[in-house]
């Protein structure tokens, strides 16, 4: 995402689709390549001192919340230790310094069957400071996606965790399906780059057609490549394996942070586990009770609330400002500008290349500059917001965070409209939002068409009766994960669980973007335990 967003992780890909693609990682997330599982290493079970409060972890692997029946997993896999060694480089990307050690955590490809195939899933961490006489475990962090990196996010971002780290190993992973956990690649970049050229927000019934082509030779892609692996990609499981993550930490308790999406993975997994739960904070909600449509429509809301926000900031009229940003991608949709390279900026990548600049304040100054050059016939300010949310080098190779978002996001939701079903809410979406509306619509109908693999569920359930309270963060500016999720979110998670706290700010996420409020509220939880009032407000 945009460079120009200099603060720690504000999030990450939503899950429900391509509109949450193009309209949800934060513009500091910029999915670079970075090490990967390392080699020889300790053996260490946990790594700190055996008398610490999480040293005798409770056995992972037990039964879930509905399982049922399902065959308990062997003891190879609930044992297991982490090898930790030095990580390696990757893709061209430095390895991270000393303080950063790797492993490989085995998990059953399919959970019914624990006894079959593994998946090896990628781990890194930085030990807690001091001699350990404080530390209270590990903290594992999930910065959303689906499809973000643990393993090559968390370096860049530990800096911003500093006080987490007196007290915690600080530990993130690549869920299944990502990057060093068996990332899949749906297309070439070839094919990638040709597909910028489809219009996302089809007039004609050759652009239709062209779109929802696409939309299905990317499913076939997928299916291709991952064979077996792309029905065992879900949030679910990659919850299940955070609680293997769990006991091979040495941890009695998970204790976690999630971003955007990792709400979500963290919700999944205080329901199947609300035994384990120790300290979750989540901070940039994703809405459980949001279908496919109702989320898209709030996405739509929160990014045209932002841009609304924007305007106001510079003084002027958000209807205006929309009426001429409308009036620009109109006239892209139309003739797309020459970028020098051969390139072009159309509609799609301008809209991308607008969106991206929405996640924190701190864009904002790109966005204006992207704007004024564009009115004057210049592209490349866009155009380069674009590529790095796309994720795509100068050399014209592509990321492959997008292709597992997909891939995660399609085998979650079973939803799938149809294009006369879509086509019948546009109205509503224009309305919801004259810039992204028509955006996020369309790709209700072409994120998972055909999709090789069925999906699972309308909503997740997050519900958690007799867990562990759980810190839940919104955000009130928020555009990718609208602050009304939050407080879903810490209703959905039951009473007595759900806690929620408020920012009145702007950008993507809470926690590090400069509120000494939110800040100290969750490092008193995360720390000491500390519970805030259900409803604390920080201005």
């Amino acid at each position: 995402m945009a460079a120009q967003d200099s603060r720690a992780p504000a999030g990450a890909r939503t899950r429900r689709g391509k509109g949450a693609r193009v309209l949800a990682l934060a513009a500091a997330v910029v999915l670079t390549a970075g090490p990967v599982a390392g080699c020889s290493g300790s053996g260490e079970r946990g790594g700190g001192d055996p008398t610490s409060p999480s040293a005798s972890a409770s056995r992972p692997g037990g039964a879930a919340r509905g399982d049922g029946d399902s065959p308990a997993l062997p003891s190879s896999l609930t044992d297991q230790r982490l090898d930790w060694g030095r990580c390696r480089a990757h893709a061209g990307s430095p390895a991270p310094g000393s303080d950063w050690q790797c492993a490989t955590l085995k998990a059953p490809r399919d959970y019914a069957e624990p006894a079959g195939p593994t998946i090896d899933v990628a781990l890194i961490r930085t030990k807690a400071r001091g001699d350990g006489s404080e530390r209270i475990g590990s903290l594992l962090f999930n910065f959303g996606g689906p499809g973000g990196s643990g393993v090559d996010l968390l370096p860049a971002f530990a800096p911003q965790y500093s006080k987490l780290r007196e007290r915690y190993d600080l530990v993130s992973f690549d869920p299944r399906g990502v990057s060093a956990s068996r990332g899949l690649r749906c297309r070439s970049d070839k094919e990638m780059q040709a597909a910028e050229a489809v219009d996302l927000t089809p007039d004609t019934a050759a652009e239709e057609a062209a779109y929802l082509q696409d939309a299905v030779a990317f499913g076939k892609g997928c299916g291709k490549q991952a064979g077996a692996l792309l029905g065992h990609v879900s949030t679910t499981e990659a919850a299940r394996d955070m609680d293997l993550m769990r006991g091979a930490l040495g941890d009695k308790k998970l204790h976690y942070m999630g971003v955007s999406y990792g709400t979500e993975l963290g919700g999944i997994y205080a329901h199947l586990f609300p035994d384990k739960v120790g300290r979750l904070a989540l901070d940039a909600v994703v809405d459980p009770t949001a279908g496919r449509i109702a989320q898209a429509e709030n996405q739509a809301r929160g990014f045209q609330r932002a841009l609304d926000n924007y305007f106001r900031s510079r003084g002027k009229d958000p209807g205006d400002g929309a009426r001429e940003i409308t009036a620009l991608l109109k006239k892209l949709d139309g003739k797309p500008l020459s970028v020098p390279g051969g390139r072009e900026l159309n509609e799609s990548l301008a809209t991308t290349g607008i969106a991206v600049t929405l996640y924190s304040k701190n864009s904002w100054p790109a966005l204006t500059r992207g704007l004024r050059d564009a009115e004057r016939g210049d592209g490349s300010s866009l155009l380069a917001l674009a590529d790095s949310y796309n994720d795509r080098d100068a050399s014209g190779r592509y990321g492959t965070a997008s292709h597992s978002q997909r891939a995660i996001s399609c085998l979650d939701d079973k939803v799938r409209p149809t294009v006369a079903e879509t086509k019948e809410r546009l109205a509503k979406f224009r309305e919801i939002s004259p810039v992204f509306g028509s955006y996020m619509g369309w790709d209700t109908a072409g994120w998972c068409r055909d999709w090789p693999v069925a999906g699972q569920w309308d909503d997740p359930d997050v519900s958690a009766r007799g867990a562990a309270p759980v810190l839940v963060v919104g955000n009130t500016g928020d555009p990718a994960t609208p602050y009304e999720g939050a407080r879903r979110m810490a209703d959905e998670l039951g009473e007595g669980v759900g806690v929620e706290l408020t920012w009145k700010g702007e950008g993507h996420g809470a926690y590090g973007s400069g509120s000494a409020c939110v800040d100290s509220a969750v490092d008193a939880y995360l720390l000491e335990g500390r519970i805030p009032r259900d409803g604390k407000v920080c201005s």
